[in-house]
């Protein structure tokens, strides 16, 4: 087992890193500080793991959420059912809530987790390869509008993040592959040293080579741990973590929430972002090319899926966290390697990205 530290003060938490975990009652014992657990899974998930969990948890007395699988889910209304869970059961505010599925889960159970009783403790136990390196990491929490992702939700911290990698020999492909997008990104932000491994080592991350995998989970999570410990609330260099997002988000919600997974919308945003920062006269083709290589090698997406207008993306970037005084804020790249945070790049380059990407143009 790797154990890292998201180093914050006195809302510091260890990251686990390891196969089987999930039955190691210790490492949830440890952090539980009461007698009452409400798990929050899904329906895909709790077959798999539910019991292990229980299991591990024999001496609490244990409640359970079980809500519908996928991101068109990620809701208010949705959510409602874990506070449903937590008040019918009477659950008090001792109780911790353990988020055992993927992104969509984890966001769901710690906005709950930061809304019941005014906040209550609350564990990650992340099971796909995008949580793992990404989602449960860093305390944000939220849940999806119609009109935008990620927009009605808290900064939230976890007790701890217990990532079991055994967990991720019962994601498909498709979902696999989701969560190598954040993997990349990790490289294209500040570690051009990791790009580079990730380079060579693809093919055997690809076919889930289990040290390869370790590896990279490891790096990923050190990576993002330093950058939250550096800029917990987002104020400056945590926003450097959103590279693609602002033209992925737009692509998830414009096709319609789980359509195209998040890491397949946040792969086609970087691409879009690198395909700008070449336009900006920082990216040389040979490095666009590269980062557009590593999303096809990784089985991502380089195209906008749908029928998504430059219109549409405009209007749908403008409806997003990063906007400050009505200017869209890009993160952009300088280098692989190199990211950075602009709100002055050049709107005609932007206008001719988006027409490269989108249908009518």
């Amino acid at each position: 087992m790797n154990t890292l530290q998201v180093a914050l003060g006195e809302r510091s938490y260890p990251i686990y890193i390891g196969e089987n975990l999930l039955s190691e009652s210790s490492l949830f014992t440890a952090h539980i500080r009461g007698k009452e657990v409400l798990i929050v899974t899904n329906e895909t998930v709790a077959p798999l793991y539910l019991e292990t969990v229980k299991a591990a948890l024999s001496d609490y007395r244990v409640e359970v959420s079980i809500l519908p699988d996928g991101e068109q889910y990620k809701t208010l209304t949705i959510m409602q059912q874990i506070f449903d869970r937590l008040l019918e059961s009477r659950l008090s505010r001792q109780v911790t809530i353990i988020a055992l599925g993927g992104g969509v889960i984890g966001d769901m159970a710690g906005f709950a987790a930061a809304c019941y009783q005014r906040g209550v403790p609350f564990i990650q136990v992340p099971t796909t390869l995008l949580s793992q390196v990404d989602s449960s990491v860093g305390g944000k929490t939220a849940v999806n509008h119609p009109l935008g992702k990620n927009m009605i939700g808290a900064f939230y911290q976890p007790q701890c993040v217990l990532a079991d990698t055994a967990t991720l020999n019962t994601l498909d492909d498709r979902q696999f592959s989701s969560g190598l997008a954040e993997v990349i990104k990790y490289g294209l932000i500040n570690d051009a040293e990791f790009f580079e491994w990730l380079e060579q080592n693809m093919a055997l991350l690809v076919a889930r080579n289990s040290a390869a995998l370790a590896q990279a989970i490891a790096r990923s999570c050190q990576d993002k741990a330093t950058i939250v410990a550096d800029d917990e609330r987002e104020q400056g260099v945590r926003a450097l973590l959103n590279l693609g997002h602002t033209f992925g988000h737009a692509i998830e919600t414009g096709s319609g929430y789980g359509n195209c997974l998040h890491g397949e919308a946040i792969a086609i945003g970087m691409v879009m972002a690198a395909d700008l920062s070449q336009r900006m006269g920082w990216l040389s083709e040979d490095k666009v090319n590269r980062i557009r290589d590593i999303m096809t090698a990784a089985n991502l997406p380089i195209t906008v899926p749908g029928q998504l207008s430059s219109a549409d993306f405009m209007e749908l970037m403008a409806v997003d966290k990063k906007v400050q005084d009505g200017q869209i804020r890009l993160v952009l790249l300088h280098d692989i390697g190199e990211a950075i945070i602009s709100d002055d790049y050049d709107s005609h380059a932007l206008a001719t990205t988006l027409a490269k990407f989108t249908v009518g143009n």
